[in-house]
């Protein structure tokens, strides 16, 4: 069943069952990038959330996170930081690891990105466990940054990943219940 938080744009996401493994029903975000309609409505839709906050800077996680995170960015008259794997980033990082079903994975951001005070959006493009949100949220709390919001194109809600952001506000455009 799929939820909207606001307008319907449910219709841009393409489902591929048993993708990357059997029992999974993955959301496909690259469907509503390739419409212009699509995607100009998903960036109306945060833009109109997030306009007032007057936020310095937009954080996309790698590496769905930063196709809306920069066009949110630029919207909102903020900068844009990635958040990235380990070893993706050239400068000085802080770390910070997480887990997966499996084991775990880190993600970095550079030492600089961030500066005390700053008002922080963290954006991906799906909620699912929230453990890599989770970990970029802990990277904005360590430089000094003040997390205003995370936002997501889709949120699979029966995963429960919404839990482990409390206590910041969480928005997501589209919300996919019981999958």
């Amino acid at each position: 069943m799929v939820k909207t938080m606001t307008a319907d744009l449910s219709h841009y996401i393409r489902s591929i069952p048993d993708f990357p493994k059997k029992g999974i029903d993955f959301k496909d975000v690259t469907t509503i990038w390739k419409d212009p309609t699509g995607f100009q409505l998903a960036v109306d839709q945060f833009v109109k959330k997030y306009s007032g906050l007057k936020i310095d800077k937009v954080v996309g996680i790698e590496s769905r996170g930063f196709v809306f995170g920069a066009a949110l960015a630029l919207r909102l008259n903020a900068g844009f930081v990635p958040v990235r794997k380990k070893g993706k980033l050239p400068a000085s990082v802080i770390s910070e690891e997480y887990v997966l079903e499996y084991g775990t994975d880190v993600v970095e951001i550079h030492k600089d990105a961030v500066q005390k005070g700053e008002k922080i959006l963290l954006h991906d493009d799906l909620l699912a466990t929230g453990g890599t949100m989770n970990a970029a949220a802990k990277l904005i709390t360590k430089l000094g940054g003040e997390i205003v919001g995370i936002s997501f194109l889709i949120e699979l809600s029966s995963l429960q990943g919404r839990k482990k952001l409390e206590p910041y506000e969480v928005f997501s455009l589209i919300l996919f219940e019981g999958e």
